[in-house]
């Protein structure tokens, strides 16, 4: 197992270290040793040794709190939830610690640089009711973003087209002739000169569909960094913020049928936060 783990993880982890600390373990918990013998099909659990994060600027501002529910405002470049380099540095984890909900978990998804409004149940127990929602597309999600101003843009517009987004790719793509899955209708808001705020309601919710489908009408999103070119950056860097804002969300409540509406602090054009 340990020349396994080696070839696995060598050129990542001190694996022979991590084996003598007894970091490695099986499903019942019991240590991994470097000269079990060979198991395939089983599962090896350890932590991994975490960076030390940077703490991203702004405040992630409570909107609204009760016994099922919280609704956050969040900056741009604070992960909702833990993975990649983005562990103590995400809402999940916040908020855990801040609120004291172990809990506490999104019921849907907003990009890391993404800011504005995210929806979280206090508990697993709340979690079903809640997706459902998502799922069925009873929730109104309006967005605004700030982007080139387009004359020759007749407003409004619903794009519709099938978005493809392959895990370990960076950016989305448009599938041409593909079945219909991603849906938004874009309006001309304000304009200021040559940038206007164009309100995005999103009748579908596909990874990237938002920044896809601005930069598919000749108009992507200020400060974006993967359209219409991928430009490098650090995950540290956050003097740029993307100029897109989950403003409100509103749906019915499914336990008490109550309409709830919720509406994001933050303004176009978002400034770098400190």
């Amino acid at each position: 197992m340990g020349a396994w783990l080696d070839h696995r993880l060598g050129d990542r982890v001190d694996v022979a270290q991590m084996l003598a600390d007894e970091r490695f373990v099986y499903d019942d918990l019991a240590c991994v040793r470097d000269d079990d013998a060979y198991a395939p099909h089983t599962f090896v659990w350890f932590h991994r040794d975490l960076r030390e994060e940077v703490v991203v600027p702004g405040e992630l501002r409570v909107v609204h709190r009760d016994k099922r529910l919280v609704v956050v405002d969040k900056p741009a470049f604070l992960s909702t939830i833990p993975r990649g380099q983005h562990v103590m540095q995400s809402v999940v984890v916040r908020l855990r610690d801040e609120l004291g909900l172990p809990e506490v978990s999104p019921l849907h998804r907003l990009d890391r640089v993404t800011s504005g409004l995210l929806l979280l149940a206090t508990e697993k127990r709340w979690r079903g009711a809640y997706q459902v929602m998502f799922e069925r597309g009873t929730v109104r999600k309006t967005y605004r973003a700030l982007a080139p101003w387009r004359s020759d843009l007749a407003t409004p517009v619903t794009v519709r087209n099938h978005v493809r987004k392959d895990r370990g790719v960076w950016r989305a793509e448009v599938v041409p002739d593909a079945p219909v899955n991603a849906e938004t209708l874009v309006e001309l808001e304000s304009r200021a000169g040559d940038l206007a705020i164009y309100r995005l309601t999103p009748r579908t919710g596909r990874t990237h569909q938002l920044r896809l489908h601005l930069h598919g009408l000749g108009a992507p999103i200020v400060g974006d960094p993967l359209y219409p070119v991928v430009r490098e950056t650090s995950v540290d860097d956050f003097t740029t913020p993307l100029q897109l804002l989950a403003s409100e969300l509103a749906f019915t409540d499914p336990i008490d049928g109550t309409a709830r509406h919720y509406e994001s602090a933050r303004r176009l054009p978002l400034a770098a936060e400190s």
